[in-house]
């Protein structure tokens, strides 16, 4: 499949010859395309087969030259235009340059081989850095990015770090975190008191020893507080697990090596450099047979195949790692639903509770970064979680409108605000559901607005008038517009993927006000030249003790069945979700249904994936977002069958056919894994005859639903082999962290028309 791979790197990429390597590199591959150079940064755009794409970035990177640093690469793949030979463009100089804050960055092999030599000045410093890797988001006070207006301005250079800093020939030449033993930052360790236990070096030494041990430590780090344990210790992990009120949810693990890495779970060439880059994400990784050095406690990532791990990407992980020579279980510094912790103050606050001992250090956060999650999928990157490494670089868009600010939705928050064409998007804020996420989530905005200088002339957001993000835009000096959930959703993939023209958009995730004032969620939405238009969506069913089912997937069941069964439902004792209730709870619910009683309708596909994984009796209750819909993936086997259940499109999708031969099926002893794939064909062979059904070739697959790595890939796959243009997210997370950038462009398409 010929295709054209954009490319857009930051970093130490002009003046260095890095422009004749890309075109030697491209020249030698055949690839026609171009590159540029631009106050934003190095642009490149090739074209030709997918496989020779991925080999030319896995080149580009590996054999760059030996002074180019990238400190931030993304790409995404496009349509094919038909370019023809490989040129060197002019570079661009006219414009305002935009004012681009880069993500804090991982520690560079320079730096790194510094640390570990005995002889050099900065042997095991924790905090050593050069202009082509360090913290940059999360101590940047206000712009310009100078020492000053950072918090390393508590730290005056000592002569030798001045004479580095001062330097042009040096690699720390203005590197504003610039420091070593003599000057910077250190370390203490403290008890949940406050008590100073250790400094330096020693409080290092001393928190391994407390990791072997089995405690749990607080550490703060680059962006905030990370929780941390040893992942062999089943009893550290569960402790872990009880004082942080997190029952199943999986950890995230940080390993020191590849190597390590690759004892757990199975790494791929494009997976090593996703975890070997600058963002130095948590990637999702297959588990592999437990033949390995390290014996992983089960309860790091209970029922689930994969583990989300990560390479240290500070000085003090490194050093951590290497002395501890363990993996560690590596979780946001925060209580259930809160923002992570970035001050000694705000630690000895919200984790006395939970650490038994906390790794601090002087130097200053300005604001909280969560760790990034990503993955690949379809032999490409795609962001889950956009924060460390990856925020605040902006989405660009076609036209250059207002300021604008999105304030995104409750859950898995982020906000965007736009300067001209590019869209900063924020780093993960979380779920808006407690007063420090809000209160975290309004310093965010301010934040924003004051270090970018942008005042916006509108502010976009939710339909929801529930949302703390909705009442926070009404209750604004700006006029304010709503967006629909799903359209936004659906908007984030167009931005993306630079597309706006028609295309039919289907939206599957776990609810949203819809514009009839019912809960959607498994949309087919047409996009049209400025809007939107319903095309279809699922058949609606009622939630019985409404948000209560979203936790409770047998509830979602029993309202399922309740409009099958009708007043017969209490007849129906064989049924696996009937069985989750006693008799007493069962007659209150099945009332509730009958008169309509807190029981609102929902067109949401993640309460269809929950409803069949009760029915199938593989999870009745859920302890975090998404549990059972995983679970369901997780239990797929593609080579089990390929098979279908009934499930005809129409404007309304009726899913009544499908779940009675789900419960034929259940009933008559079909494994899990046949139950759960042929489910999820069916729902590919829906996406399929949407496409045909709606007229357009190209079509978005977008919301948290497609976070589901069998659906997502089936789907595109028969798309393509069907003769439809799939879109997918890949530097926006498909969830609701993408969809304040689906906002602004949304918001900008409407306005576009209106003023033609």
């Amino acid at each position: 499949m010929i295709q054209r791979l954009r490319i857009v790197i930051r970093g130490t990429v002009q003046g260095i010859g890095f422009r004749p390597f890309v075109y030697k590199l491209a020249h030698d591959m055949k690839l026609p395309g171009w590159i540029e150079n631009t106050p934003a940064g190095v642009f490149i755009e090739v074209e030709g087969p997918h496989l020779h794409l991925e080999k030319f970035l896995l080149r580009l990177q590996k054999e760059k030259p030996t002074k180019a640093f990238i400190q931030s690469l993304e790409f995404s793949y496009l349509d094919f235009i038909g370019l023809t030979n490989f040129q060197i463009k002019e570079s661009r100089q006219k414009g305002q340059p935009t004012a681009l804050i880069l993500p804090d960055i991982a520690t560079c092999p320079e730096c790194l081989a510094e640390v570990f030599d005995p002889n050099n000045r900065r042997h095991l410093y924790p905090f050593t850095n050069c202009t082509n890797c360090g913290p940059r988001f999360t101590i940047i006070e206000s712009l310009p990015y100078d020492r000053p207006r950072t918090t390393m301005k508590h730290f005056t250079q000592c002569q030798q770090c001045q004479e580095e800093y001062e330097n042009p020939q040096d690699r720390r030449f203005h590197a504003q975190p610039n420091a070593c033993p003599v000057c910077g930052p250190h370390v203490e360790l403290w008890n949940p008191a406050g008590e100073v236990l250790a400094t330096h070096h020693d409080a290092i030494q001393q928190t391994i020893d407390c990791l072997k041990e089995g405690n749990v430590v607080a550490i703060k780090g680059i962006g905030g507080f990370q929780l941390m344990v040893d992942a062999q210790n089943e009893e550290a992990v569960q402790s872990l697990r009880q004082r942080k009120h997190r029952e199943e949810k999986p950890f995230a693990l940080m390993m020191a090596t590849i190597a390590d890495i690759r004892q757990l779970c199975m790494v791929s060439p494009l997976e090593e450099r996703l975890l070997r880059s600058a963002e130095a994400p948590i990637v999702l990784l297959q588990q592999i047979k437990p033949d390995f050095q390290w014996k992983i406690a089960k309860s790091v990532a209970p029922n689930n195949p994969y583990l989300g791990v990560m390479l240290p990407y500070s000085p003090l992980h490194h050093i951590l790692l290497k002395k501890a020579n363990i993996p560690l279980v590596a979780t946001s510094g925060n209580r259930s639903d809160e923002p992570i912790c970035i001050s000694e103050n705000e630690a000895l606050l919200r984790l006395n509770k939970i650490a038994d001992v906390l790794l601090v250090h002087n130097r200053p956060i300005v604001r909280h970064v969560d760790d990034s999650i990503a993955r690949i999928i379809l032999d490409q990157e795609q962001i889950l979680r956009r924060s460390r490494g990856y925020a605040p670089l902006p989405i660009m868009l076609p036209f250059a409108p207002v300021p604008l600010l999105a304030v995104g939705g409750q859950l898995k928050n982020t906000i965007a605000i736009n300067q001209g064409s590019n869209v900063f998007i924020s780093q993960h804020i979380g779920n808006l559901e407690t007063l420090e996420a809000t209160r975290a989530f309004e310093r965010v905005i301010f934040d924003f607005q004051n270090m970018y200088k942008i005042f916006p002339y509108h502010i976009i957001s939710d339909l929801h008038p529930d949302y703390i993000s909705t009442k926070f835009a009404a209750n604004s000096q700006f006029t304010h517009q709503g967006i629909q959930h799903h359209y936004a959703h659906i908007a984030a993939c167009m931005a993306e993927n630079g597309l706006n023209q028609r295309t039919l958009g289907i939206c599957w995730d776990g609810t949203g006000f819809g514009t009839d004032g019912t809960i959607w969620g498994g949309e087919f939405l047409l996009i049209t030249q400025h809007s939107f238009e319903r095309f279809a969506s699922l058949r609606t069913f009622p939630l019985p003790g409404g948000t209560k089912a979203v936790k409770e997937p047998r509830r979602t069941a029993l309202g399922m069945l309740y409009q099958i069964f009708q007043d017969e439902l209490l007849e129906q004792t064989e049924l696996l979700p009937y069985q989750q209730f006693t008799p007493s709870d069962l007659k209150l619910l099945w009332q509730m249904l009958k008169k309509q009683i807190n029981s609102p309708s929902t067109s949401s596909m993640g309460r269809l994936f929950d409803a069949v994984a009760s029915i199938i009796g593989l999870r009745h209750e859920i302890h975090f977002e998404g549990q059972a819909a995983m679970e369901l993936e997780f239990v797929t086997d593609s080579s089990e069958t390929d098979q279908t259940y009934s499930l005809e499109f129409s404007s309304e999708i009726d899913w009544q056919p499908m779940i009675l031969e789900i419960i034929q099926d259940q009933q008559q002893g079909l494994t899990l894994s046949k139950l759960a794939t042929k489910f999820h064909n069916t729902l590919v062979a829906l996406i399929v005859e949407a496409a045909r059904q709606s007229g357009e070739r190209q079509i978005i697959l977008s919301g948290g639903g497609f976070q589901n790595r069998y659906l997502t890939e089936h789907a595109v796959r028969q798309l393509r082999s069907a003769g439809f243009q799939p879109y997918w997210h890949q530097r926006v997370p498909p969830n609701d962290g993408g969809i304040a950038l689906g906002q602004i462009y949304a918001h900008l398409r409407e306005k576009t028309h209106r003023d033609d």
